[in-house]
């Protein structure tokens, strides 16, 4: 049953208490007596209009949504908008359930187009969910179907969600071979650049990065901005800005990073997509965190703001790279038991599939547990992840953990152990040794390995 007054009197009280009017809340696509009628209850709004709404209104879509009837089963197109509206309001579940029903239902009508959409759909909500295993397995199975002459399945933007998936995963080198191949193929075809090519490329700047290859990521980040340039794209543009700070960032240039991170969010900011810029909150504090003076107050507003936004629209690792960031600030502002506090609730949400961002977060966990003294939980926590960046092939971040755990080792006298360290770290570099590289022995008679 469709409670339209309740809906009417929800609109309005929200309306009200963010000291809107009618003709504000209607903006450009409503009109004003549209808004009216619905406060009176006499007018039952589709989804779309609901989304609109509760944007303007900056409140959760779905508690519009409670007060309307799901879709009815014979209404594909409806139900499969439903639920991308779940989907984007941050119950990736929710939109699971939804998608398979929906494919199910496609299937049996023969209905290959809303099939592969709600396939598609089914793809992203596992992905949002954190089930990165599962997601990658169903984006294969649409780059396949995707090379079928009738399909309508997007394959640039399926090889981007791939990637990332391996990426989160701790599979640099799989992500970037797929999307240098797909980068090549697409430059073979001498093809005017696209937003969704614009966004491999800034894909591919942060898969380089994360490997140590800073002087390809450099390339990139030049052509991205050149090519987002030229098809005049906001979102696109934001995008490169945001992975070529990350590339200025790891280069040193902390100056260039912080304009660059700027030019992103003034982007970010005129645009409806809050989960973004609150990501982008996020990669800003970042950097604000690790250049020569730390900013650690911004930092931690800007945090703040992002935890806001992601607890209601983001996904459980955007919640976890927040968590991570936190614990850097209260590192820095010499509160090493809040660090502990935000690093575990970060390795809580991140459970066994972001692997690369569990490595980072064991880091700074290590460290945070160095302060507070327990040097036996500080060597654990930098030794397993040291082992978790080399084994994604992040190797110029695996060197870095490396060292720190070889002072670690040095300082508390175990200088056997922290000759170890310091040449896995000089191995992740590249440097193989020569006669002198052998692996020093622990008590026991046992021997260190690094895998």
């Amino acid at each position: 049953m469709v409670d339209l007054k309740g809906l009417g009197s929800r609109i309005r009280q929200l309306r009200r208490e963010a000291g809107m009017s009618q003709a504000d809340l209607a903006g450009d696509d409503l009109s004003p007596s549209y808004v009216s009628l619905l406060e009176a209850g006499k007018r039952n709004p589709s989804a779309a209009v609901l989304e609109q709404l509760a944007q303007r209104l900056s409140c959760d879509p779905a508690g519009l949504l409670g007060f309307i009837e799901e879709p009815g089963a014979d209404d594909l197109e409806l139900e499969l908008h439903y639920a991308e509206m779940l989907l984007r309001s941050g119950d990736p579940e929710g939109a699971l359930r939804g998608f398979e029903a929906l494919r199910e239902k496609a299937s049996a009508d023969s209905d290959r187009v809303t099939e592969e959409a709600a396939e598609l759909g089914a793809a992203r909500a596992l992905e949002h969910s954190g089930r990165l295993e599962e997601a990658a397995v169903r984006y294969e199975a649409l780059r396949t179907a995707a090379r079928h002459p009738h399909s309508r399945v997007p394959e640039l933007s399926v090889v981007v969600a791939l990637c990332r998936c391996y990426r989160e995963l701790g599979d640099l080198s799989h992500a970037i071979d797929l999307a240098e191949t797909t980068l090549s193929h697409v430059q073979d075809l001498n093809l005017a650049p696209t937003v969704v090519g614009i966004e491999l490329v800034s894909t591919l700047i942060g898969l380089h990065v994360e490997r140590g290859d800073l002087h390809r990521a450099a390339y990139l980040a030049a052509l991205g901005i050149e090519q987002a340039r030229e098809v005049s794209d906001p979102k696109a543009l934001g995008a490169v800005y945001w992975n070529a700070s990350v590339a200025a960032h790891r280069n040193g240039r902390s100056g260039d990073a912080l304009e660059l991170i700027r030019q992103a969010l003034a982007i970010y900011s005129e645009s409806d997509n809050h989960r973004a810029l609150a990501r982008l909150r996020n990669a800003y504090a970042g950097v604000l965190l690790q250049t020569d003076t730390p900013d650690v107050d911004t930092a931690k507003e800007l945090l703040r703001q992002s935890a806001d936004t992601l607890a209601s629209q983001g996904s459980t690792v955007d919640l976890a790279y927040c968590e991570t960031a936190l614990a850097r600030a209260e590192l820095l502002s010499g509160r090493p038991d809040a660090a502990v506090g935000h690093a575990r609730r970060a390795l809580d949400l991140l459970g066994s599939s972001h692997r690369l961002e569990t490595a980072r977060t064991l880091l700074v966990l290590a460290a945070a547990q160095l302060e507070l003294g327990d040097e036996e939980a500080a060597r654990a926590a930098y030794e397993r992840g040291a082992l978790t960046l080399e084994a994604s092939e992040a190797g110029r971040q695996a060197a870095f953990a490396w060292a720190e755990l070889a002072e670690v080792l040095e300082r508390s006298g175990q200088e056997e152990r922290a000759v170890w360290a310091y040449r896995q770290g000089m191995r992740c570099m590249g440097h193989r040794g020569g006669l002198l590289a052998t692996h020093p022995r622990l008590p026991g008679g046992s021997v260190p390995t690094t895998r």
